[in-house]
């Protein structure tokens, strides 16, 4: 029986330790490399670094992938992750669920913001094809959504809400290269709060880098990071619409 105190990766046999890894260096390919990431690669503490794979990148840099064997193991019980607590309902009970306990139609403007010019997780939630066989928020027929595409600025995510009296804002983060995505999302918060919008809205923040956690912590009502789908984004904003209009009384 699995010991969930104790947990180690599981490679060729069971707690054996084995992880895989990859990385580049900045030196000419050859055996020196890879010798060289043997080397470093054990004084991270790992045991019996195998280099598999190397390949030159050109302009003096190698990639490798190596094989190890971790020392330390962790107690799984301990874990505590904060999540989206919220129940997830599918197409047709959101629609009814807006229907029933809203009575208008919900209005959802998203966009991938800044920089990042990588609109994939934000159209698999609101394109209208959206993503593995779960409709995109444009589908569906309680939903007014508009998608803002890539690139757009804080400022014109604003505007855009202010126009069309949004209920929600999702952002969506896919490069975050020097976490150029902390200071953006957080950019957004404090001009939604000097505009006195930020507690009119629903607004969350998404992408490979994100979870429910730091989206918290930057000032989100929730986050959502891969392999979100489209009804986990509205079951979230339906239910903390209906929650803040109950509040209210």
């Amino acid at each position: 029986m699995n010991d969930l105190r104790h947990i180690r990766p599981y490679g060729d046999t069971w707690d054996d330790g084995k992880v895989q890894m990859s990385f580049s260096l900045p030196v000419p390919y050859g055996e020196e490399a890879k010798e060289a990431a043997r080397q470093y690669v054990a004084k991270l503490g790992l045991l019996e670094p195998q280099v598999v794979h190397a390949m030159d990148l050109g302009e003096e840099m190698t990639f490798f992938v190596l094989y190890a064997k971790a020392t330390h193991a962790i107690d799984f019980t301990t874990i505590k992750v904060p999540k989206v607590e919220s129940p997830v309902m599918d197409f047709y009970e959101i629609n009814q669920f807006i229907k029933d306990h809203i009575g208008r139609k919900v209005v959802v403007v998203g966009a991938c913001t800044g920089t990042d010019a990588h609109t994939v997780g934000i159209d698999a939630i609101m394109n209208m094809k959206g993503y593995a066989g779960e409709y995109g928020l444009e589908r569906y027929p309680e939903i007014d959504a508009y998608n803002m595409g890539s690139q757009v600025s804080n400022a014109a995510l604003i505007r855009k809400a202010k126009e069309v009296n949004a209920d929600a804002i999702l952002v969506s983060q896919v490069v975050t290269q020097k976490d150029v995505h902390l200071p953006n999302l957080t950019e957004l918060v404090d001009m939604l709060e000097a505009e006195g919008l930020r507690q009119r809205l629903v607004v969350i923040c998404g992408g490979p880098r994100l979870n429910h956690e730091v989206a918290l912590e930057l000032g989100y009502d929730a986050g959502f990071g891969s392999g979100t789908l489209a009804p986990d984004v509205a079951s979230f904003i339906v239910h903390e619409m209906v929650k803040r209009q109950t509040s209210k009384f």
